[in-house]
């Protein structure tokens, strides 16, 4: 039997490289050969043991590879194709995914439900931290890399640019609007640049950190707010003259962070949730108008399926955006469990890190 390299969750505090059999191939399925994936705030929930996952699932979910092996169902990709495959893989069978909200679709062909949606990989089934992952529902889901475009360069498609993007797209921003983005973290910087794309005139980035800030400018922030010098909501109600802004994407998945976005939007504007979240929040009765002020809270879960990642390649191929500024290292994938460590405790200025097996 085949084997590969796999970082698995033992427990929580532990992922460790383990050799798990290469997966058989289905008849809708594909394998790929990983070539560059990446971890994610997410996995690092996991990791703590915060959001729970079977013991002994690989973990991960941005692919990026090479077509090794075709499914007999799956037509119009061949072996040998560099691919990528979102974070969240839908079957397209649920009722869900049917009535417009594929990241919702459920489990596999829609028996059974968790919020997680249509996100598999690496949460209920092996993911991409691996020298393979067997992708399901290939043809839906697979994505075809455009020729001269580098792995770190499409690296964030699968989740983070796809989940950025999803905040401005779900908020919706329109020409002309302020926006305020809390947490530039890679979501967060790509919540930015989203927001640029679908028209906003004045974007606010909310940081602490003052290197992050700097890119947030170069993804199209006009003002940055550092939360160490100045209270975030006071400088932006400040800067807006009380107005507050029409839409503020909360993008790291805290109550603090959750209710300064609720508090900086105006009467009718929209928060857009992007955070996970390992507690209840809470929504201050001043904060929400008493429900009063027409304030719209929405959530998102990156969209899936090769359409969507379609867009995403064609938006880092028209040069719209450049997002390889965001993987700030590289790893082996022997090295993984050091990764995580770095990746974790946020060291070394680290935003992204690319892992390559």
């Amino acid at each position: 039997m085949a084997m590969m390299k796999a970082a698995v969750f033992i427990e929580p505090g532990r992922i460790e490289l383990v050799d798990k059999p290469i997966p058989d191939v289905g008849h809708n399925d594909a394998l790929m050969r990983i070539t560059t994936t990446t971890i994610c705030g997410t996995d690092v929930h996991i990791l703590k043991g915060e959001y729970p996952v079977a013991k002994g699932l690989t973990i991960g979910h941005e692919p990026v590879g090479v077509i090794a092996k075709l499914g007999k169902g799956v037509e119009g990709y061949k072996e040998g194709q560099r691919v990528i495959a979102g974070a969240i893989c839908p079957s397209f069978t649920s009722y869900a995914s049917q009535a417009g909200s594929p990241s919702q679709d459920g489990l596999h062909g829609g028996h059974g439900y968790k919020a997680t949606g249509g996100w598999r990989f690496g949460n209920i089934i092996d993911g991409t931290q691996a020298e393979y992952v067997l992708v399901p529902d290939a043809q839906a889901n697979l994505a075809p890399i455009p020729d001269g475009l580098t792995d770190e360069q499409v690296l964030m498609c699968p989740d983070i640019m796809s989940t950025g993007f999803a905040g401005a797209e779900t908020g919706k921003i329109k020409i002309g609007d302020t926006v305020a983005v809390f947490a530039q973290g890679p979501i967060g910087l790509c919540a930015t640049a989203g927001a640029k794309l679908m028209g906003a005139t004045t974007i606010f980035a909310v940081d602490g950190i003052e290197k992050r800030l700097t890119i947030a400018r170069h993804m199209g922030a006009d003002v940055t707010v550092n939360f160490k010098n100045v209270n975030p909501v006071e400088e932006i109600l400040r800067l807006t003259n009380g107005r507050g802004v029409d839409v503020a994407i909360e993008a790291l998945g805290l109550q603090s962070t959750f209710e300064s976005a609720l508090r900086v939007i105006r009467p009718g504007g929209v928060l857009s949730s992007l955070g996970v979240y390992s507690a209840d929040l809470r929504i201050p009765l001043d904060a929400y108008g008493a429900g009063l002020a027409e304030k719209q809270i929405v959530s998102s879960l990156c969209p899936g399926g090769k359409e969507r990642m379609r867009r995403l390649l064609d938006v880092v191929s028209s040069k719209r955006v450049d997002l390889s500024v965001l993987v700030t290292h590289t790893h082996k994938l022997d090295d993984i469990v050091e990764a995580y460590e770095l990746f974790a405790n946020q060291r070394d200025g680290v935003l992204k890190i690319a892992i390559k097996p």
